[in-house]
């Protein structure tokens, strides 16, 4: 029919794509809740910055002149110092994804006439309010060696200095030189490499190799959501819970991803998680009771440990038997305390069941540890 061309185009289109409530109940049905997998994407733990200071500002060159006062002298004032690049460590970020590869102070401005000297250039630094957060327990290293440590809210490290405004034609000055035609330029900011790595920073690290329960330990002690899956390697990058005490206190727990054999030569996750142990204070290793020879667990995972870091096995530590629910698990409990000189607490993760032992005895490595860094005599370790 020769009308159908014109009638396709009058019909009504199945939905208004210029109507601003449907598109906005469309964005709320396409919007869905981020993966543990698609959050690896933005859980950056290491970084490469190139940081550059604020050029100074050049010294101001001029002459006074007014009625009644034409040979005034040399008024020209010295340029503002550049601005420097200062990292902030910030409680509320968890990943160094925000953190861009490149940061330069601003500049210092030209010394003026009348003796006025140059604004400083403003310093960046990395706040909330920028988006430019750096979270706690970041290490800062140049040419591989630490030059900081940000582990305290609040902290600063000056990355890069600013360079020192050039001198105005009036700090010349002199009874030899009393026209002086002398200024200098700003000098240019420290320029620099570094290398920015993050360490979760934890009082306790769950210790354990893939599906024996950590996450779901996690959760079950805190306020911590992170998955639960029946497969390995559920959890891809590390997560901080707080555990609640009546009297107000607070322990950190961290679930360090699953580790293997092997983890110490960069098999499996291998290094990228295992350094996130180090800034544990003790260590809670997960074992499940419900497979055969779960002591077999506990000397992996301490070796892996020692292999990475001499020392790092000897922490202070308990041992979990998770799984208890299942029935395995309670025959194999007494042949682990057999052969565990530690203390061994069995619980179930899924079921709740003893889980007040652990939160007490947590309590007790985490008193004892106060007390280390607070006895005389003891050298403070950063956490």
């Amino acid at each position: 029919s020769p009308w159908k061309p014109l009638l396709l185009l009058l019909s009504p289109p199945a939905f208004s794509t210029s109507c601003p409530r449907c598109a906005k109940d469309r964005r709320l049905r396409e919007k869905r809740a981020i993966s543990e997998r698609q959050l690896t994407r933005y859980f950056v733990d290491q970084r490469k910055v190139r940081v550059v200071g604020g050029q100074g500002g050049g010294g101001g060159y001029s002459f006074h002149s007014e009625p009644r006062k034409v040979f005034g002298g040399p008024d020209g004032g010295n340029g503002g110092d550049g601005g420097h690049v200062i990292f902030k460590a910030d409680q509320q970020m968890k990943s160094l994804s925000s953190v861009f590869p490149f940061y330069q102070g601003f500049h210092g401005e030209r010394g003026g006439s009348r003796n006025c000297y140059g604004a400083n250039g403003a310093h960046v630094v990395m706040l909330a309010s920028l988006h430019f957060e750096v979270p706690l327990g970041t290490l800062v290293k140049e040419d591989g060696k630490v030059v900081a440590d940000l582990t305290q809210h609040g902290e600063e490290y000056i990355a890069a200095y600013g360079g020192a405004g050039g001198k105005g034609n009036r700090f010349f000055l002199s009874n030899e030189n009393r026209a002086p035609t002398l200024f200098t330029p700003g000098e240019p900011g420290q320029e620099r490499v570094l290398q920015l790595e993050l360490k979760t920073t934890a009082h306790a690290g769950l210790v354990g190799f893939p599906n024996a329960g950590k996450s779901s330990l996690l959760r079950a002690i805190s306020r911590a959501k992170p998955a639960v899956a029946a497969y390995p390697f559920t959890t891809l990058n590390p997560h901080v819970g707080i555990v609640h005490y009546q009297d107000y206190e607070q322990v950190a727990v961290a679930d360090i991803p699953g580790l293997i054999k092997g983890a110490h030569q960069n098999r499996g996750l291998g290094m990228a998680f295992l350094k996130h142990i180090e800034r544990c204070r003790f260590l809670l290793y997960v074992l499940d009771l419900s497979l055969p020879q779960p002591w077999i667990q506990l000397q992996d995972l301490r070796y892996e440990l020692e292999a990475y870091e001499k020392g790092l096995s000897e922490r202070p530590c308990v041992v979990i038997g998770n799984k208890f629910d299942l029935a395995q698990s309670r025959i194999n409990l007494p042949l682990l305390r057999e052969r565990v000189a530690e203390r061994v607490i069995a619980l179930s993760a899924l079921t709740g069941d003893n889980l007040e032992e652990l939160l007490l005895h947590l309590r007790e490595l985490y008193d004892t540890y106060v007390k280390t860094e607070q006895s005389p005599g003891q050298s403070s370790v950063k956490w």
